[in-house]
């Protein structure tokens, strides 16, 4: 399975929480294990979204794929 894929799939499986808040994730780009995510909707604007980015989304893609190694915000 390609990177991007997987990556889709972990972002699949935290969706449902991000639109619980009112937001949403959209993947952008897996380059050289770095990950770019949109954060949209309510995560967009919200002072937390950092830590949901680093502490929520970038857990769970570091836990579950090898070769990932950071997750950055794309505006």
């Amino acid at each position: 399975m390609e990177m991007m894929d997987q990556v889709q799939e972990v972002l699949d499986k935290l969706r449902p929480y991000l639109q619980r808040d009112g937001g949403d994730v959209q993947l952008v780009d897996v380059e050289d294990g770095v990950v770019k995510l949109r954060l949209m909707g309510a995560c967009g604007s919200c002072p937390s979204s950092t830590i949901t980015l680093k502490a929520g989304i970038e857990r769970a893609l570091l836990e579950e794929i090898p070769g990932i190694t950071e997750v950055q915000q794309v505006f």
